[in-house]
């Protein structure tokens, strides 16, 4: 065609600017409106900058042209805004330079260059396209307007376009992405043999399968773009096009998009791309398909993608549903930047919420499941809509079933309509079978080969911990050892919630690993976290179950399954919605274990059995079987489905499930049943309409109905994500610190008005500031953005679909108190009617919910419990199920109001109320007293609620014992109380008794085990309940012959009324590895009298409880003293022989000396006798001699033998006869006593400084083994009784029965396993130093009780005392003796504060610190370096603990009002900063779970913040006046310290005064009994108060004392043996009676009982008396009339002439002549005088009157004086 008008340099004419406007300039606001897909941001509208080329400015002046004919467009090829820079950049390098150029930072048109020409501008367009395709860096599309339009422009323009396409589809089907892709493939890899190797091949060769398919799908897609671009060419075989264009011109910026996408899909790799062709294959010839893919194949993000390329939809929607609407969202995000140019601008979008008014015109369209069922609840067809994506199936939502089953009718109706139903791991057949038997597909994903290892855990499914289950320790075991054992890669661990995951975080310690959490409360902040990079550590990454297949995580080599998993289950037989910890599914199982193989072959552990796996349901259970059904059959009723029992459903619930949902909905009011048909009622039909839970629609409704709309529909939004709301997360710090933070919104009402509160804060706050307040207050900021998002939404919904305006004002107040508070808690009531509790009124008990009648306790974290009462009646969301059940989302409700609910309860609350428990409380009890009455880990106590509840019938009674508060609590019905009350009491009462009659049985002195000593039993008071002299028991064992079933009390009572005397002391017996004797032991019981005990005795074979009694008695003397020793005791073996010598002794020695020995033992006499010696006919090794004495013992006879050889004696012994009778064992105890007291100091009379033991010996034993124990601290007296004792011989016992010592003795160190554990360093080195002196033995042994023991040996008792003394140092640990550590202080350590302080210290320092409650001891333990500085560490932390515990100021005492700690909160802020601002001398803390505020400073400081607190409390509420009149001691009348209360009374005394009130006693032997000084009181000390302020020395004093009075106020009835310090006590003789004999056992003395004399058993104690004033007496009066007895002249001594001569030699050595009396020195000079002088005088004269006997005895007696 011809164009006259054109005179240009290429042929061309143009018409006149002024004839063609439309062709004239263009500026920028004049074309902008011929793209409405662009519209410019307004803040760049006036900021155009044009910039001309340097080439164009060179130009001569002259006026520029009105309007150009051509106008080249750059167009931005990203959703970025390109810089100015970069757009000049590639302007200057264009051959043809535009006349104008205007350039802009845009994220749409970058560039406007202007041309006059049209070759120029095509050219300009080439270049730039070809620019593009060599990929010669430009982020622009370049697009050309042509003002002047000739159709050739267009063509020839397309033509030249296409050669340069085609060209780069070349390149790319054979370029550098292709080839890269199959070198991979051409590089064989050697692969040897080993399994990780062979795992890694499996891995490859399917990588390799998906490689080539890509490779493949990749030219079809390049080929059917040159199919287009070449108008007319065919495929070479017949395949679906993947690509669809419209006939219209060609879009070369589509195809440029649409080939970078295929480049982007080979490069990728992800799976389904490989299956492109298949699925569309399927979809095309099939109505539903079942597409099953593994996470990460990319199904959800491609497969919408190939269906809107293929025109699959035509000019209908392509609609893909999500669960949740944030993946809803973020999926259409990354489809729109994926497919960004591919289609028209609105061809991807999000609809995540519902409208009635909403319209399709989108080519894809994302949204929940929940959205499309709203809409076809309005468009039954479905109308434009052509196909459905139903994806993450396998999640099998209540909403997806249901969604399901509608669109299976829907197929019949619209045979054009396509269903794809995706998954992960969902059961393909069942949606086969459910969907006419259609095609399943399987998509392969790219995880490498997964080890599954079966590690059971090893705990029998008991938890160590007392917080987590036993599955969290054994994942972090697990996690642990697979840490230190295997290679890098990074560890997933799979938890349950966010309480367990927190936990392992916290726990796990490694230093080359780092823990991160990861469940759905993280801020998306704290989420990204997992996939940062952390060089030179490991990620251990512990998770719930959102890591399964929400998430991919990479670099994920090991996986820890602990095959648990927490789900919501509705049962339909309780009515109640529990969240629960179960078992995961097979499917879950794999998903698992797949994270570990997704970039290399992994390693999944899971901590249960194969056969448990196979026990796991193969997919996961449906949610339509879990759930509540009332939204459910509300949509299918509004269908107008009348029998919801006969819906289709694709797993269908049970009919029960099905009757509840009805029941609750009838309950809702949302149906009605009218003549047995089911019909929705108009607030059923709004529900419908709203398309939420029944349940909160109702609350919507209801509030509307009482003008509470906004507060309406913020509480059914908050309701429904009331477990994420606050955050409770980080270190224990961090959680206290948001308890602290969370108080200030608590509401007395519950927690659905916490939310409430929070929310209409929130909302308070501007937008730009919300993250930050959120922050602050420790709120999870996208929880409540999700529940803007759904106010928003139902604010929407209500005002299209039911025509209500919701108003943007509040008239509820947390603040204030007012109608609305109780409008809104009806409202709740009304829309959680089944979930009613009521408080049971125990604590322990918690509710009582209302349908089942459980028990169940609030969870920790309901805002209740930051108030000091429980309301009467609660509504609740769920049960929460976990190691424990709690109600979840709990707000009180008026019980009155239950009365008021239409149709009523389907609970008679009523009759719970009437049966609600009552509280009383029983005060003025000790505490020692309710300790026992509790008995050993509550037992006692256990035992008693049993068969109170069993009596009652009700197991809901309850007894508690509050031992700080000396108080029993009783809960009981009030028709039980009094029952419940008089049992306790009685309880209380009997042990009362038993304390008031409880005595120490105390030695007098010191015996043998079967040696009775003298016993006192002393009791309340400090008095002497009993002296038993005549050593008969008080104390018997009792053996039962079932023991584990005998009672405690009904045993003591019936022994107290069978013997009918007070029972004053018993133990029980809590031995193991008992041997036979021992076996079915009770204990043992102490009697007050001897009587009772012996009547006792004779229940022996008695049948009781089911079995027989054996009552004996007790062989352990003195269990009261339980202090033995004074020092570590020292124990020596001595024997003697039982059977007689019969001269021969044998010799062993070595064969070869048998010779030599016989040689040197020939003519040797030994003990006078010649023996004879041969070798033994029988033994080579054995020499034997004959001719022994027979009165010699071994030890003799081997000391001569010894020393007459010089080789070596191996052994030598005598051959005995048969055994003699021997002496009892008893009288062997008293002679070794008596034998080794005279060496005893007097100074330790009182204690026990030594005990004798004689075994019984065997039927083959040759000899009688006795073991004496020394206190150790008499080693050296020791040594010399011991030398004393050694050769004599027993009286009773032959004369060859001598006693052996042998010179070795013994003694033993013990410590438990845990002090070992931290000195066996220490303890190794000194037992080797020890073990390398002389005579030294020392060895460590472990006892069955797990304790370590040190036995010594040694060859001197002051050796074994030097060897014991390092070894106790270190074994027996150093006590803390520090003078502020007052046993008020050590109070601290029975409480769990002071407990974990203790082991912080332990972990620490690494010693071991342990705690004697009894005698109130602090021992550490460790080297002595470490000791010290502990000693240091642990005083400091313990005053400092115990002044903190002093400085704490309770806010829920029963005196400020319930809601103290908010008022506090609210007043001085969470941290407290207005108090500490008010009172900055201290530090304070709020402690939120213990209702108290602690402090650190001063008590004037504490006394300044109560007045404060009191202050604030008054405001509200009046304080009741406290009593200050108990405040004072009754002995100093002072301000009570170091407080302590008896326990006879309960009255508090200084502890010092009560010290010094015994101290006084012992020195004054007065004052007994001990009794309260309190006026008007007099209730006697008990012995438990006793032992609790004196030490066991002081004990032993008072003890003395008490004795000592005791005796004299007996009035001479008892008497001290006369030994100066001899403890020992008996009993005087009638002052008219004969005397007898006392033996003291202590000193062994003989004492006369009548006259406390020496005891004289020829004459009586008169006459004794007499002779010791004069011991002459007697002689002189027996001399008197006698001629044959006279005065020695020399010496004065009484001499006698019995007959014979008159020559008598006196005892003086003095030669006396019996005529004269002359004195001789020698006899002859004596009889020289007799035969010189008195010659006359027979020299032999007899005497008749000679009386022997008299003489005897008068020679006894002067020998005593």
């Amino acid at each position: 065609m011809d164009h006259p008008n054109r005179a240009a340099p290429d042929g061309r004419s143009q018409p006149p600017a002024e004839t063609h406007s439309r062709r004239g300039f263009l500026l920028p606001h004049q074309y902008k409106h011929q793209n409405p897909a662009f519209r410019r941001p307004p803040h760049q509208q006036h900021h155009w900058k044009p910039q001309l080329s340097p080439h164009y400015r060179d130009r001569p002046p002259g006026s520029a042209p009105a309007r150009p004919n051509f106008v080249v467009q750059l167009r931005s090829d990203a959703q970025l805004v390109v810089k100015e820079v970069e757009a000049g950049a590639v302007i200057q390098k264009l051959e043809f330079q535009p006349q104008k150029v205007y350039v802009v930072a845009s994220n749409y048109i970058s560039a406007t260059l202007f041309y006059e020409q049209w070759s120029e501008a095509l050219e300009t367009m080439v270049q730039l396209w070809e620019m593009k395709l060599n990929d010669k860096g430009h982020n622009f599309l370049p697009r050309v307007v042509c003002n002047i339009e000739v159709p050739s422009d267009k063509a020839e323009l397309d033509d030249r376009l296409k050669v340069l396409f085609l060209e780069k589809l070349k390149r790319l089907k054979e370029g550098d992405l292709v080839e890269k892709l199959l070198k991979k493939l051409g590089k064989p890899q050697r692969l040897g043999t080993a399994d990780e190797l062979l795992r890694k091949r499996k891995g490859l060769e399917g990588e390799r399968d998906l490689i080539l398919n890509r490779v493949q799908e990749f030219k079809c897609g390049v080929k059917c773009i040159e199919n287009y671009l070449e108008k007319g060419e065919k495929n070479e075989e017949p395949v679906i096009p993947v690509f669809r264009f419209s006939d219209e011109e060609i879009d070369w910026g589509r195809i440029y998009r649409l080939m970078m996408r295929e480049c982007r899909r080979l490069d990728d790799g992800l799976p389904i791309y490989a299956y492109r062709q298949d699925i569309l294959k399927q979809i095309h010839s099939q109505q539903v398909t079942v597409l099953i893919g593994e996470t990460g194949s990319g199904k959800s993000t491609q497969l919408v993608q190939f269906l809107a390329d293929s025109g699959v939809s035509g000019h209908e929607s392509i609609i893909c549903t999500q669960p949740r609407k944030l993946a809803a969202i973020s999926l259409a995000e990354r489809v729109k930047e994926e497919s960004w140019g591919c289609y028209t601008n609105t061809s991807v979008c999000c609809c995540p919420s519902y409208s009635s008014d909403q319209e399709f015109h989108s080519k894809v369209i994302f949204m929940t499941d929940h959205c499309l069922l709203q809409h076809y609840m309005s468009d039954k067809q479905l109308s434009r809509i052509s196909c459905i994506i139903v994806d993450e199936a396998h999640e099998r939502s209540l909403n997806t079933d249901l969604l399901l089953a509608l669109i299976k009718n829907l197929l019949w109706q619209k045979p054009r309509l396509r269903l794809i139903i995706m998954s992960a791991t969902a059961d393909a057949d069942q949606f086969a079978d459910y969907f006419f038997g259609c095609r399943t597909l399987h998509v392969a994903g790219r995880n490498f080969p997964v080890d599954i290892r079966y590690v059971p855990c090893e705990s029998d499914g008991s938890s160590t911990s007392k917080l987590m289950p036993s599955y969290v320790l054994d994942v972090l075991r697990m996690v642990t050892e697979i840490n230190k054992t295997e290679g890098e890669g990074t560890i997933l661990a799979f938890l349950t919630s966010q309480m367990e995951v927190e936990w392992a975080c916290e726990k796990f310690q490694a230093i080359s690993a780092i823990a991160l959490p990861l469940h759905g409360k993280l801020s998306y902040e704290d989420q990204h976290r997992v996939f940062l990079t952390y060089p030179g550590k490991r990620k251990v990454i512990f998770a719930t179950n959102v890591a399964e297949t929400s998430l991919t995580i990479p670099g994920v080599k090991y996986v820890v399954d602990s095959g648990m998993a927490k789900e919501s289950r509705y049962e339909p037989a309780t009515g109640m919605n529990v969240l629960t910890v179960c078992k995961i599914s097979q499917s879950s199982a794999n998903q698992r274990a797949g994270r570990a193989g997704r970039t290399e072959p992994g390693n999944c552990y899971r901590l249960y059995m194969e056969s448990d796996f196979d026990s796991m349901l193969p997919h996961q259970e449906p949610e339509i079987r879990k759930v509540h059904l009332g939204v459910a059959v509300l949509r299918i009723l509004a269908l107008g489905i009348k029998d919801v029992r006969e819906f289709d459903f694709v797993d269908a619930p049970s009919v029960r499930a099905i009757d509840m949902a009805i029941r609750n909905l009838i309950q809702l009011g949302a149906i009605a049943v009218k003549d047995d048909v089911i019909e929705l009622t108009a607030e059923g039909r709004q529900m419908v309409k709203l398309g939420i839970e029944p349940r909160l629609g109702k609350i919507i409704l209801q509030c509307f109905r009482q003008r509470l709309g906004r507060e309406g529909l913020v509480l059914a939004a908050v309701m429904a994500n009331s477990s994420s709301i606050f955050c409770r997360v980080g270190t224990e710090e961090d959680k206290l610190k948001s308890d602290c933070l969370k108080v200030q919104f608590c509401h007395p009402n519950g927690d659905l008005f916490t939310l409430l509160a929070v929310y209409k804060d929130w909302e308070a706050v501007p937008r730009e500031k919300r993250n930050t307040w959120c922050w602050e207050n420790s709120i999870n900021a996208k929880s409540l953005r999700r529940c803007n998002d759904t106010v928003l939404e139902l604010e929407a919904c209500l005002k299209n679909e039911l025509n209500i305006i919701v108003p943007n004002y509040w008239y509820w107040n947390p603040q204030i108190c007012s109608e609305h508070d109780r409008n809104l808690k009806n409202i709740i009531l009304s829309a959680l009617a089944e979930n009613v509790a009521m408080y049971s009124g125990y604590d322990q008990l918690g509710y009582e919910v209302a349908l089942t009648r459980k028990h169940v306790q609030l969870h920790p974290s309901c805002s209740l419990l930051n108030f000091g009462h429980r309301p009467p009646w609660v509504v609740f969301g769920e049960i929460l199920s976990a190691s424990n059940e709690y109600l979840v989302c709990v707000t009180a409700c008026d019980f009155e109001y239950l009365s008021s609910l239409c149709p009523p309860p389907m609970f008679d609350f009523l009759n719970m109320a009437s049966q609600k428990l009552q509280k009383r409380i029983l005060s003025g009890f000790g505490s020692v007293l309710l300790k026992r009455f509790c008995g050993k880990y509550n037992s006692n106590l256990r035992l008693l609620v049993s068969s109170i509840r069993e009596s009652c019938e009700d197991e809901r009674i309850g007894v508690e014992v509050n031992v700080d508060l000396n108080e029993v609590v009783l809960y009981a019905t009030s028709e039980d109380m009094e029952k419940v009350c008089g049992l306790v009491s009685e309880g209380l009462g009997y042990e009362r008794k038993l304390l008031e009659n409880e005595c120490l049985e105390k030695c007098l002195y010191n015996g043998g085990p079967t040696v009775l000593p003298s016993i006192a039993l002393f009791g309340a008071g400090a008095e002497i309940k009993h002296l038993e002299l005549e050593k008969r028991y008080l104390t018997v064992d009792i053996f039962h012959s079932n023991v584990n079933v005998l009672d405690d009390k009904e045993l003591l009572v019936f022994l107290e009324k069978f013997t009918s005397a007070p029972i004053c002391a018993f133990s029980k017996f809590l031995g193991f590895n008992l041997d036979n004797e021992e076996k079915g032991k009770w204990g043992r019981v102490t009697f007050l009298t001897p009587d009772a005990a012996k009547m006792a005795v004779a229940l022996d074979q008695f049948e009781f409880c089911g079995g027989s009694l054996k009552v004996v008695p007790s062989r352990n003397i003195c269990s009261g003293d339980h202090k033995m020793m004074s020092f570590p005791s020292l124990r020596a073996k001595i024997l003697w022989p039982r059977r007689y010598s019969k001269g021969v002794g044998i010799v062993k020695c070595d064969p070869k000396d048998v010779a030599f020995i016989v040689n040197d033992f020939s003519n040797l006499v030994i003990g006078g006798r010649l023996i004879w010696c041969e070798p033994s006919a029988k033994f080579t090794d054995s020499v034997v001699i004959t001719g022994l004495d027979r009165e010699l013992s071994e030890a003799d006879i081997y000391q001569v033998l010894s020393a007459v050889t010089n080789r070596q004696i191996l052994d030598f012994f005598l051959v005995r006869g048969n055994a003699i009778d021997n002496p009892p064992l008893v009288a062997c105890e008293e002679a070794i006593l008596r034998e080794i007291s005279p060496f005893m100091p007097r100074r330790k009379a009182q204690g026990n400084t030594v005990r004798v033991q004689v075994f019984p010996p065997g039927p083959k034993d040759s000899f009688i083994r006795a073991a004496i124990t020394f206190d150790g601290s008499l080693h050296l007296e020791a040594a010399k009784a011991l030398e004393q004792i050694g050769g004599k011989v027993l009286p009773g016992c032959h004369s060859w029965q001598k006693v052996q010592c042998q010179q070795l003795f013994h003694s033993s160190v013990s410590c438990p396993a845990p002090v070992y554990l931290v000195i066996s360093k220490q303890l190794d080195s000194l037992l080797a130093r020890l073990r390398r002196q002389k005579g030294v033995e020392c060895h460590l042994e472990r006892n069955q009780n797990g304790s370590y023991r040190v036995k010594i040996s040694a060859t001197a008792t002051k050796t074994v005392a030097e060897l014991r003394r390092p070894l106790e140092q270190l074994m027996k640990g150093k006590i803390i003796q520090h003078p502020d550590i007052t046993p008020a202080v050590l109070q601290i350590l029975f409480s769990r504060d002071g407990v974990m302080l203790m082991k912080s210290i332990q972990r620490e320092s690494g010693t071991h610190i342990i705690f004697d409650k009894h005698s109130m001891i602090l021992r550490v333990f460790g080297s002595p370096e470490k000791v010290n500085v502990v000693q240091e560490s642990l005083v400091k932390a313990l005053l400092a603990l115990y002044e903190s515990k002093q400085l704490e100021i309770r806010l829920r005492n029963g005196v400020f009002p319930p809601d103290m700690m908010k008022r506090v909160v609210q007043h001085f802020g969470p941290d407290l900063h207005g108090l500490k601002e008010k009172v900055p001398e201290v530090e304070l803390s709020l402690k939120a779970s213990r209702h108290c505020i602690s402090i650190v400073g001063t008590k004037e400081s504490k006394q300044k913040v109560e007045d404060i607190i009191n202050d604030l409390a008054q405001t509200s509420a009046q304080q009741s006046p406290c009593s200050d009149s108990d405040a004072a001691c009754p002995i100093c009348l002072c301000e009570l310290e170091d407080c302590y209360m008896l326990e006879g009374c309960c009255h508090n005394f200084c502890r010092l005064c009560l010290v010094e009130q015994c101290e006084s006693a012992i020195k004054s032997h007065d004052s007994f009994p001990l009794r309260c000084t309190r006026e008007g009181c007099g209730t006697p000390i008990l012995l438990t108060d006793l032992r609790s302020l004196l030490s066991f020395e002081k004990l032993e004093e008072l003890f003395r004392a008490s004795l000592g009075a005791y005796v004299t106020g007996s009035q001479g009835a008892y008497r001290f043996c006369p030994s100066p310090d001899c403890p020992s006590v008996y009993r005087a003789a009638d002052p008219d009676g004969p005397g007898g004999l006392f033996v003291c056992g202590a000193c062994f003395v003989e004492t006369c009982t009548r006259c406390h004399l020496e005891y004289h058993p020829y004459l009586s104690c008169e006459k004794y008396r007499e002779f010791k004033v004069d011991p002459d007496c007697s002689l002189k009066e027996w001399c008197m009339g006698k001629e044959h007895v006279k005065m020695c002249p020399g010496c004065g001594f009484t001499i006698e002439k019995v007959e014979g001569c008159n020559h008598i030699q006196c005892w003086c050595g003095r030669h006396v002549c019996w005529v004269c009396l002359e004195v001789f020195r020698s006899s002859d000079e004596c009889y020289n005088h007799l035969r010189l002088t008195n010659a006359s005088v027979s020299l032999f004269q007899c005497l008749p009157d000679y009386d022997p006997v008299y003489a005897f005895f008068c020679v006894g007696v002067l020998e005593i004086f």
